[in-house]
């Protein structure tokens, strides 16, 4: 049973579920002949006491790989290996800066256009550039795939270099181009300037009501500069008055103000401190907030949204990956108007 436990990895760093970490390792002991067909695997309280996990844990694991037939079970006798003809050809290193509502739209839809085959472990690293670099340098070079995006608060000038030791077949950037990373590699992204310009264009009717645009940047963010180039280039081009605000719990709110706000923790101090005002929103103050969730189309009758398609993306990096190509995908952008504007 040692040899058995020997074949098994799980990383507590990898915000994979333990379940699947535990799957994908028995499906990798199987395919390189380590496990063998009929074995009889171990208990799952053997299971939960050796990798210090739930019973729960261990159990689920056992009926995911039952699922996909690799094992069988016998009542009152436990599980063994009922197939090891097992495809695990895609294995994804899958890296995001952080898991947010919209992050985990594009997850939700890459894992499952991806389906049962693929083997997928997932790293957030909290926009710091310094865990990023650990996590990509002890990878290891044995996935297929690594599929990673790539915003930092500070010190992300330089992440094209590690970007680069990657092998570019295997290489898919999801939400944003990285300037120095050379060769014939993969995306899936946006185009924030060109984005936020184009979305604000088909908004102006109703933004002509207001006299001001306001974006809400925090001073310390991982949001590109090109998404408050775009904003300032159209309010140059058409008469707007613009201020980029780095502080929202210390704005006054006036009238005739249309804000528009990158961040949801932004978003309800802003919608706190309209409330408390008394002026009317979607007449007196505009309200635009960046990336589109659920929960927007019902908050306060509608926020109005611009966004890009995260389920898209998830979908379209997924099938890069399926399809075996190597191109670089723009995923459109879109206004969703509603009453707040």
């Amino acid at each position: 049973m040692k040899d058995f436990f020997k074949h098994i990895e799980l990383d507590e760093l990898s915000s994979t579920p333990k379940y699947l970490q535990l799957a994908q390792s028995v499906i990798k002991a199987i395919s390189v002949g380590k496990i063998r067909n009929d074995e009889v695997m171990p208990s799952i309280n053997e299971m939960s006491f050796e990798f210090d996990i739930s019973r729960d844990t261990a159990e689920k694991s056992y009926k995911y790989l039952k699922k996909l037939g690799v094992l069988g079970s016998v009542p009152g006798k436990g599980y063994f290996v009922k197939s090891t003809n097992v495809k695990n050809d895609i294995k994804v290193f899958l890296l995001f800066n952080k898991l947010s509502a919209h992050k985990k739209i594009i997850y939700d839809s890459f894992v499952k256009t991806l389906g049962d085959n693929a083997a997928i472990d997932f790293y957030i690293y909290n926009n710091d550039f310094n865990f990023f670099k650990r996590l990509l340098t002890n990878a290891g070079k044995h996935y297929s795939h690594y599929v990673i995006v790539t915003h930092f608060i500070e010190s992300g000038e330089n992440a094209y270099e590690i970007l680069n030791t990657i092998p570019k077949e295997k290489l898919i950037l999801l939400d944003k181009l990285v300037s120095g990373v050379d060769g014939d590699f993969s995306a899936v992204y946006e185009n924030f300037e060109k984005d936020i310009y184009g979305a604000l264009e088909k908004a102006l009717e109703s933004l002509k009501k207001y006299e001001h645009l306001k974006i809400i940047v925090p001073e310390h963010t991982y949001f590109p500069n090109e998404i408050t180039k775009g904003f300032e280039r159209f309010c140059h081009e058409y008469a707007f008055s613009d201020y980029v605000v780095n502080n929202i719990s210390k704005e006054k709110i006036d009238s005739s103000t249309a804000y528009i706000s990158l961040m949801e923790d932004d978003l309800v101090t802003l919608i706190e401190k309209i409330k408390e005002s008394k002026l009317k929103m979607g007449k007196d103050i505009g309200v635009i907030s960046y990336n589109e969730t659920p929960l927007k189309k019902l908050i306060l009758q509608g926020i109005t949204t611009i966004s890009t398609d995260f389920e898209e993306m998830g979908r379209q990096a997924a099938q890069l990956i399926l399809g075996g190509a190597r191109k670089q995908v723009e995923i459109p952008f879109y206004l969703r108007l509603r009453p707040s504007l």
